[in-house]
């Protein structure tokens, strides 16, 4: 399975800790309203219980004893029940004629925090007891009335007593926060620590995209075409150590192209050094064979008449011409091919090359053809303009035409094309003769480009050496390419020298 982009995954962990923020704020609301909701239920059934039982034990007592309304037995009551009740308190109340009348007649607040038992009503409180004890008045049953404040929830709760007539107890308690007298404190707590986490998603996002900005700017810095380039910094430490390394495996490349260029050339000079022994072998042999015939002919012609010796001498001019030629193209290889780089219109220095061969290839019926393909606009682009020495390729590029023209045989075809490729981290011309004659022997096709190596009876063999020590002097080199009919002979040099 793929793994998702770094940056995703930055996006899935924002997501993930956004939902989990979410969540918990979800979870801890439910569960303090679930809380309060069951702590004031609470408060509530404990009130009614604990009123119930002061109306009982009071009610058993006064049956017992037969006495009338005693507030020391109430107070004693209300001692003992709610002693056993925290933060419960309560008393008794008497309902007058009217309806709004009624007076207290005992209170108890066994539980209380302060010294003593606290014996006085509580008046901020006390317009809710009166409230629920005319409630209960009215019904004769137990009520119960909630008031829910931001601190705390007041519930108060009134039954009658059966055996005292217009006698009541009344409970009054509080439903504390679900967290405890703390529980705002924590809340606030609570409430800093998601502002704080979401404070870090955010921060997360806006790092997120400035590290993806800066990712898209060394993404544009980078050559598409595959040159070795050096970036800028970006102001990221860690992307800035990525591309401190980038750029020294930049400086390393150039280096070592450099060191390539300055190898060929060395190894191109060796090539030819090495070859002087074989030429002067080579070169006695060939010049040998010419001189032994003009040796022969000059023989015969002393001793012939004046028709023998004009043929002899016209032999003997056709062999001085044919050593001229080796001579010509020895001393060509024998001198270093120093070029002079210059910006070339390569559309219209092609077309020259062929329309200068275009009276020989009409002259045996060959087409001579120039393809451009799907390249001319790339080629023909001025500001983009290739550069190399036009004289010295032009000399390699005739020698493949003539050597093309020579092989195609009447009636055959020539194809001159030119096209820009992209290797080895920068662009190359690549040209590339070929012809539909009968191709190159497979025994030749290592040696092809040696000096004296030729297929044909007539030929010097120096023209495809002189074709390599040009476009290795350009830093490129000439190969003999597979071909389905004939032959294809390439020449690649590189579209801009080296510096």
């Amino acid at each position: 399975m793929k793994r998702p982009p770094f940056s995703t995954q930055l996006v899935m962990l924002w997501a993930l800790v956004a939902a989990l923020c979410a969540t918990l704020v979800a979870v801890v609301w439910v569960m303090a309203s679930s809380a309060e909701s069951q702590q004031i239920a609470g408060a509530r059934a404990a009130g009614e219980e604990a009123c119930e039982a002061v109306a009982s034990r009071y009610g058993t007592s006064v049956a017992f004893a037969g006495a009338g309304r005693d507030p020391a037995l109430m107070h004693a009551i209300l001692d003992i029940v709610l002693a056993r009740t925290p933060d419960m308190e309560g008393g008794f109340w008497t309902a007058g004629g009217a309806p709004a009348a009624g007076s207290f007649l005992a209170y108890s607040f066994p539980t209380y925090q302060g010294s003593g038992i606290k014996r006085d009503v509580p008046e901020a409180e006390t317009p809710l007891i009166l409230r629920t004890l005319r409630a209960a008045a009215a019904t004769h049953a137990t009520t119960t009335n909630v008031v829910e404040g931001a601190q705390d929830a007041v519930i108060a709760a009134a039954c009658p007593v059966r055996a005292g007539s217009g006698l009541f107890v009344w409970m009054l308690t509080r439903a504390r926060p679900p967290l405890g007298r703390h529980g705002e404190l924590l809340a606030t707590g609570l409430a800093a620590v998601l502002a704080v986490i979401l404070a870090i998603a955010a921060a997360l996002a806006v790092a997120l995209r400035r590290w993806k900005r800066n990712l898209a700017r060394i993404e544009a810095g980078l050559a598409p075409d595959g040159r070795e380039t050096h970036l800028p910094y970006v102001g990221e430490p860690d992307l800035d150590r990525i591309i401190d390394a980038f750029n020294a495996r930049a400086r390393r490349a150039e280096q070592l192209q450099q060191q390539t260029a300055e190898l060929r050339t060395r190894l191109a000079q060796a090539e030819r050094f090495g070859m002087l022994g074989k030429l002067a072998a080579q070169l006695a042999h060939e010049i040998r064979n010419p001189m032994g015939a003009m040796r022969l002919k000059a023989e015969n012609a002393l001793a012939g008449d004046s028709r023998r010796q004009q043929d002899a001498l016209r032999v003997i001019l056709a062999q001085i011409q044919r050593i001229d030629a080796q001579l010509s193209g020895l001393l060509a290889l024998t001198k270093p091919v120093r070029p002079h780089a210059t910006r070339v219109d390569v559309d219209q220095w092609l077309t020259q090359a062929v329309e200068s061969h275009r009276e020989l290839a009409q002259r045996q019926t060959i087409d001579l053809a120039l393809s451009r393909g799907g390249n001319r606009e790339r080629l023909a682009q001025p500001a983009d303009f290739p550069a190399f020495d036009p004289d010295q390729m032009r000399r390699a590029l005739d020698n493949l035409l003539l050597n093309a023209l020579r092989h195609a045989g009447d009636g055959g075809a020539v194809t001159l094309a030119a096209a820009r490729c992209a290797a080895a981290g920068r662009d190359w011309l690549r040209i590339t003769v070929s012809d539909s004659g009968p191709g190159v022997p497979a025994a030749q096709h290592e040696r092809i480009f040696e000096p004296f190596v030729t297929g044909r009876a007539d030929g010097a063999g120096l023209g495809l050496a002189v074709v390599r020590e040009v476009a290795a002097a350009h830093g490129g080199q000439a190969w003999l390419d597979d071909a389905p009919r004939g032959a294809s002979f390439v020449i690649e040099i590189p579209w801009q020298p080296s510096s």
